[in-house]
């Protein structure tokens, strides 16, 4: 008979660390860029890689073809269960490692990559009740910045398996915040408003990834009533709005696959934006850790966990 997990040994949104994702960005900001300091990224997948095995996960690295001038620092990190059914749908949650020249990247995208690390460490000991509808996939993707390429390939690399994507939740900024009237921009040709406050976290959603925002929806009742939130479907892949097309989530819209990207909206909120200033302390660590623990039980509740 299957073991049921019950909501006391599996709340694990109480069970999210500030002081672990505080400690993740300490150790992982710093400019990670395949070029100007492969060293540094290559170190930066090791570290993530050491991380998800901490998690109880087996990680995989991945090398990125066609980027030899790099050398061996450019490689997707894959963090799978010990024991999976592959027959079962992959809900993917995935952050990208690299930065831009000169910038440490503590938002981008060391704050998603906390968040993560952080989710993975909670959630995966549930996953191996065998209850579960589906199976998860963390994933830190190096390449972001010059266009995608780390997802690029592994959205590629899906027609030489058999896994079948539920859907991918991918992070890109998601530790920044600014309560002044004023902070918040709203990207051209988006079809809302934005609030002036730049204090929410936002989701963007294709049609077919409906399903995971109204989880996270859901998800905030319970572990984090006061995460303010903001929920965007988009049709298709949003062609006609380049701003929303910025982050590791495109590649899934661009083959029809389900997937959603959680925002502070970067730059329309963020003056340290791809800029040297862009550290620990102009973070909010509790509005990450608010988003993290809304995240996890997300993925438990997609899942069909008991929380």
């Amino acid at each position: 008979m299957t073991q049921k997990i019950t909501t006391d040994d599996a709340d694990c949104s109480s069970k999210i660390s500030e002081t672990s994702i505080r400690n993740h960005i300490l150790r992982l900001q710093g400019e990670k860029h395949p070029e100007h300091s492969p060293l540094a990224l290559k170190k930066a997948g090791t570290d993530i890689a050491t991380q998800m095995q901490l998690a109880g996960l087996q990680s995989h690295n991945h090398p990125i073809p066609d980027v030899d001038a790099m050398g061996d620092a450019c490689f997707n990190v894959i963090g799978t269960l010990l024991k999976e059914d592959p027959q079962k749908p992959v809900l993917l949650i995935g952050a990208h490692y690299d930065t831009v020249v000169g910038s440490p990247g503590a938002d981008d995208n060391t704050s998603s990559l906390a968040v993560l690390l952080e989710v993975a460490r909670v959630t995966s000991p549930l996953f191996q009740n065998k209850a579960a509808t589906l199976r998860p996939q963390f994933v830190a993707f190096s390449l972001e910045e010059p266009g995608f390429v780390g997802s690029r390939d592994y959205v590629q690399n899906l027609e030489k398996t058999s896994d079948v994507i539920f859907g991918a939740i991918i992070l890109e900024c998601v530790g920044y915040t600014d309560h002044r009237s004023g902070s918040q921009k709203t990207p051209p040709g988006l079809p809302i408003s934005l609030p002036d406050r730049g204090n929410f976290i936002g989701l963007l959603g294709n049609t077919q990834a409906a399903p995971i925002t109204k989880a996270f929806e859901a998800a905030t009742k319970y572990a984090a009533p006061d995460l303010p939130h903001i929920s965007l479907i988009l049709p298709k892949a949003a062609e006609l709005i380049p701003d929303v097309r910025r982050s590791d989530h495109v590649p899934f819209w661009d083959k029809n696959l389900p997937a959603v990207m959680i925002t502070d909206t970067a730059n329309f909120r963020n003056p340290h934006y791809h800029q040297a200033s862009d550290t620990i302390d102009t973070l909010d660590i509790p509005f990450i850790t608010k988003i993290a623990r809304t995240l996890a039980g997300t993925v438990i509740d997609l899942a069909g966990l008991e929380r």
